[in-house]
């Protein structure tokens, strides 16, 4: 599976977790010179707390792009250093 935004792969993986329809890639798979960090959290009530990245590419900016979960509940425990998008991000094999 592959994660693309504005014209450049983000994160690449054959090792996707899905959940809820989306795609969690491994930490190892994304391109981090692509994250910045984002101020932004939400609470999943099955998940815990998420934390976000907006996207940086090419000089244009996605804000909370991508998100994941630092210390997910025991019920989400498999998609630790995970890490998923949306906002216009395509992802596809």
């Amino acid at each position: 599976m592959k994660a693309i935004w504005n014209g450049k792969v983000i994160a690449e993986s054959n090792d996707t977790l899905v959940v809820e329809n989306n795609h969690y890639f491994p930490e190892s798979a994304v391109k981090k010179e692509f994250l910045k960090n984002s101020g932004t959290h939400t609470i999943c009530p099955w998940k815990g707390t998420a934390n976000y990245y907006s996207l940086e590419v090419n000089g244009q900016q996605n804000k909370d792009a991508a998100w994941y979960y630092p210390t997910p509940s025991e019920l989400a425990k498999n998609i630790k250093n995970y890490v998923a998008f949306w906002k216009g991000v395509i992802v596809e094999k």
